[in-house]
């Protein structure tokens, strides 16, 4: 299966900023969110902003609250959203559940899902299994090959199953803005994968899909830690009818040790170094000079990064961090 994921001629550039609120925003979030609000302002196109709280157990609306104004002070703006309203709402992911339950009801009337009703230590148990590029264990079809009397006398003994998508043994190739050409097998990306967890949880493959179809999102920057999620996610565009946008997948940002940055960076999230006394500019200016876009660490605003945007000039290899990143930001002012 052949997609380049070529944005239709005549369509406006439509981008997103998809946060999570399950905790603040760090420098590793600051650079993908700066990257794609460039990508879409410097096609003069439209910026959504998401709420990707689809996660009932992390998600917490202090740091729904938080992440919005910490994109603010970043110098950041959007057209519709959680806060200004829009068109396509809602921006939450927690007030689209009706539609994802219809899209889960139509692949499964069409055949393409089935209930699994292996457990997580099952799954656990896989170490040994063959794995994906991403680390992760292939899902071996396990439950795909049960029976109907055998799913049924599961479902009396009380287990709740997931459902997974029935993907195939097909290959997909596609154009990345930033990493290239690029082909997977649905194996290479784990296999059969979730649609629904046995808690009732939206995956997120299928929601990020269904929201960016409804949102008429054209074009997804973000970070390449779920370079995997792509061919996941064209396999569902491609299942539902729909043209996919054009994706760039951005090298990470990582800590002075080489790990990428977490929710246990505390002392890197941009409201702690706002508390530290570093300003906005700074943090924008320093991430512009690491992505290659001036030509020394200085303060800069979002909007004076604008003209001559090319998410081509991007590095291809992890962005590292120094180990005293807080002052080499305080005196830049």
């Amino acid at each position: 299966m052949q997609n380049d994921t070529a944005q239709p001629a005549g369509n406006r550039v439509r981008g997103r900023l998809a946060p999570s609120p399950t905790g603040h925003i760090h420098l590793g979030n600051a650079w993908a969110f700066l990257m794609a609000w460039l990508a879409a302002r410097s096609a003069e196109g439209e910026v959504v902003l998401r709420m990707e709280d689809i996660d009932p157990d992390r998600s917490r609306p202090e740091f729904a609250d938080a992440i919005l104004r910490d994109l603010r002070w970043l110098g950041l703006d959007w057209d519709e959203g959680p806060d200004v309203g829009g068109a396509h709402g809602p921006y939450e992911q927690s007030a689209r559940l009706e539609r994802y339950a219809a899209a889960v009801e139509g692949l499964e009337r069409a055949g393409l899902a089935y209930p699994c009703f292996c457990t997580r230590k099952e799954l656990r148990g896989l170490a040994s299994a063959p794995h994906a590029g991403d680390g992760s264990p292939i899902y071996p079809g396990t439950c795909l090959r049960l029976g109907a009397e055998e799913r049924e006398g599961l479902l009396r003994q009380g287990r709740r199953p997931a459902l997974r998508l029935s993907c195939g043994q097909g290959e997909l190739a596609f154009h990345d803005l930033v990493a290239g050409p690029q082909r997977f097998t649905m194996a290479d990306c784990g296999g059969d994968f979730a649609l629904r967890r046995s808690d009732g949880v939206f995956a997120y493959q299928l929601a990020v899909v269904l929201d960016d179809m409804e949102m008429n999102i054209t074009q997804v920057v973000r970070g390449d830690d779920i370079l995997t999620s792509t061919p996941r996610q064209l396999l569902l565009y491609e299942l539902f009818g729909a043209p996919p946008p054009r994706h760039a997948h951005l090298p990470l940002v990582l800590d002075a040790d080489g790990e990428r940055l977490a929710k246990r960076h505390d002392s890197l999230t941009l409201a702690a170094l706002r508390d530290a006394g570093v300003s906005a500019p700074a943090i924008v200016g320093y991430l512009a000079w690491r992505g290659g876009l001036v030509d020394s660490p200085r303060p800069v605003l979002p909007r004076e990064l604008v003209a001559g945007f090319d998410l081509s000039l991007l590095p291809r290899e992890a962005v590292r961090l120094p180990a005293d990143i807080a002052g080499v930001l305080a005196a830049l002012g």
